[in-house]
């Protein structure tokens, strides 16, 4: 809720105001870069349902999903594993913390010249971008379990991959959705460098497109699809990991 004095706005109240304010400076003519929002809402309308469009929303999605799948496959397990592992953990923590911080696009070249053009080396950007944050949250919710309850389970005879499944899992919930959140909005980004400097496919074609012949109308609409995504999936995840939230309490 947006509060303004005595009054309780809606949540979208903020980004009805950023459109408002988009709309008066698209208006005014200061600069051709940004259209009148409504310009924007109406080339969207007009843009959704070509096949170019089809095609370039197709492939974006495989590509990030498929990022996002692989990012969480393998950072959920490694993050868990590091987590429970000492030996481990100050093995890989310093990869994944340089890795984190690291500008990865820089990686990007490495990643034409070993998988070449295609949707491979888009699909390895998309997953780079996610899967370090994932494994570092992972790991965060795993370190901070009482591990009188591994020992009860041990106790009980669970074995080691009991143990991971039914308690390390489950009781690092909470911080792993929290990684796969933030994992998700940095597989946009991603996605979309994979897209415009590996191959130009998917919506990295319509950006490339519309700027080269200056439709920023265009170039907008496709970038509100985007974002819509993305805060689509985000807030999905949120959602979700308010719902698991009570797996912290019980730790």
């Amino acid at each position: 809720m947006l509060v303004l004095g005595k009054y309780r706005l809606p949540g979208m109240s903020s980004l009805l105001l950023w459109a408002l304010l988009w709309e008066i400076v698209g208006r005014s003519g200061l600069t051709f870069f940004v259209p009148p929002f409504s310009e924007v809402c109406v080339t969207l309308f007009n843009v959704i349902g070509t096949p170019a469009f089809v095609k370039a929303l197709q492939e974006t999605a495989v590509a990030f999903f498929a990022g996002v799948f692989f990012a969480i496959v393998i950072g959920i397990p490694v993050g868990i594993l590091m987590g429970k592992s000492r030996l481990l953990d100050e093995l890989l923590l310093p990869w994944v913390n340089m890795f984190l911080s690291a500008p990865l696009t820089a990686l990007v070249p490495v990643l034409m010249v070993l998988f070449g053009f295609g949707m491979q080396a888009i699909i390895i950007t998309t997953t780079l971008f996610a899967i370090w944050i994932i494994i570092l949250n992972a790991r965060a919710g795993v370190m901070q379990i009482n591990r009188s309850l591994v020992e009860m389970a041990r106790s009980f005879g669970a074995t080691p991959m009991d143990a991971f499944v039914k308690i390390y899992f489950w009781a690092a919930l909470p911080e792993i959705l929290g990684g796969v959140r933030i994992g998700v909005i940095r597989a946009v980004k991603g996605v979309i460098i994979g897209q415009l400097l590996i191959s130009i496919v998917g919506f990295g074609a319509l950006f490339e497109l519309y700027s080269a012949n200056f439709l920023m109308a265009h170039f907008w609409a496709v970038l509100l699809v985007l974002f819509a995504m993305a805060f689509a999936v985000s807030e999905l995840l949120a959602a979700l990991e308010r719902r698991v939230a009570y797996y912290a309490a019980s730790r």
